[in-house]
C-alpha cells in the first residue's frame, strides 16, 4: 500500500484528494496546521475506516515540518509520495496590499511547499524511488492584474518544481505539478478585503471573473481525480492541468503576445464582458452591473 503524505487537508483540494487517495488504496497521511479545528475529516474516516490517518504540520514551521515527516517515517518506513497542497491566497493591487500580505503568499505557497520538499528529499534520493507533486495554479502561468501576490508564489513553484525535477531525475524520484482552474474552494470565503475606495476600477472585472466562475461549481474532487491518475501512473505529464477552465485560461494567454497581453486591459467594459460571454462562456454582465463588488459566499 502506497504511503502518501499531503499538506493542507482540513478542507477543499487537500480534503478531496485525501479522501480519493485513500479510497483507491494508499495509506493517507492527512496534515493540516490544527486537526483539532478540522472535524469533517475525522468524521469521515471514523465513519468509512478509510486508510487516513491525521497529523499536525505547519508549512511555515521547519520543526512541525519535520516532526511530521519523522512520525510518518516511524510508522510506515517509507515515503512514497509527498503532495504539497497548503496555500493561501490574497488579491488586490500591488499598491494597496500590505507587504505582510504579499510575504504571507509567498511564505505559505511557495516556501511552505520547498520546506516539505526538503524535508522528504533524502528519503527518497537515498530510496531512488518516490514521487513529488506540487499544487500550483493556472495562475502561475497566466499573470493577471490584481493577482500579483498569489501569481508570483505559484510561479515561483513552477520553475522551483521543473528545476528539481532536472535535479531529481538520476534518483528515479518523480516531480511533477498539478495547476487547477478556478475550483470551488473555501478559499474564495477566505480572501482579504479589498479597500472600500476603489483606486484601480478594473478590480470589478477581476472580481465579476471569478464570481462567474464559480456558479460553474467545479468541486475540489476533479483536482483530486487528476492527482490520483499523476499518482497512480496513469499520467507521465510534468505539467497536468485540472478543471474545465484550466486549459482555456493557458491557451488563451499563451495565443497572445506579451505586449497584447498587457495592453488588453485598456478595452472598454462591454467589450469585456462580450469576450467573456463569448469565449469563456461566463456570466459576469449581472457583477459588472451591480453596484456593489461582487462577493464570494
Amino acid at each position: 500500500m502506497p504511503v502518501i503524505l499531503i499538506t493542507g487537508c482540513s478542507t477543499g483540494i487537500g480534503f478531496a484528494t485525501a479522501e480519493a487517495l485513500a479510497r483507491n488504496g494508499n495509506m493517507v497521511y492527512a496534515t493540516m496546521r490544527t486537526p483539532a479545528n478540522c472535524p469533517q475529516i475525522r468524521q469521515l474516516v471514523d465513519a468509512e475506516k478509510l486508510p487516513i490517518k491525521i497529523l499536525p504540520l505547519d508549512v511555515l514551521d521547519d520543526q512541525s515540518v519535520q516532526n511530521a515527516v519523522n512520525k510518518v517515517i516511524s510508522d510506515e518506513g517509507v515515503i512514497d509520495v509527498l503532495i504539497n497542497n497548503a496555500g493561501v491566497g490574497s488579491f488586490g493591487s500591488v499598491e494597496e496590499l500590505s507587504i505582510e500580505m504579499i510575504r504571507k503568499d509567498m511564505e505559505t505557497n511557495y516556501f511552505g511547499t520547498v520546506r516539505c520538499i526538503k524535508a522528504v528529499l533524502p528519503i527518497m534520493r537515498e530510496r531512488r524511488s518516490g514521487s513529488i507533486i506540487n499544487v500550483t495554479s493556472v495562475a502561475g502561468k497566466v499573470y493577471s492584474n490584481f493577482h500579483g501576490a498569489y501569481s508570483a508564489s505559484k510561479a515561483a513553484v513552477e520553475a522551483f518544481s521543473e528545476s528539481l525535477a532536472q535535479e531529481m531525475k538520476p534518483f528515479n524520484v518523480k516531480v511533477a505539478v498539478v495547476e487547477p482552474g478556478i475550483i470551488e474552494t473555501p478559499i474564495f470565503r477566505k480572501v482579504n478585503a479589498y479597500p472600500q475606495k476603489m483606486l484601480y476600477p478594473n478590480l470589478k472585472r477581476f472580481m465579476s471573473l471569478f464570481a462567474a466562475s464559480l456558479e460553474n461549481h467545479v468541486t475540489p474532487s476533479v483536482v483530486a481525480e487528476v492527482i490520483d491518475d499523476m499518482v497512480t501512473g496513469r499520467t507521465n505529464s510534468f505539467r497536468n492541468p485540472a478543471g474545465p477552465d484550466a486549459n482555456p485560461l493557458l491557451t488563451w494567454r499563451g495565443a497572445a503576445s506579451d505586449e497584447d497581453w498587457i495592453n488588453s486591459v485598456d478595452i472598454d467594459d462591454e467589450t469585456w464582458i462580450s469576450f467573456m460571454e463569448q469565449n469563456m462562456g461566463l456570466n459576469v454582465r449581472k457583477y459588472m452591473e451591480q453596484s456593489q463588488m461582487p462577493q464570494f459566499n
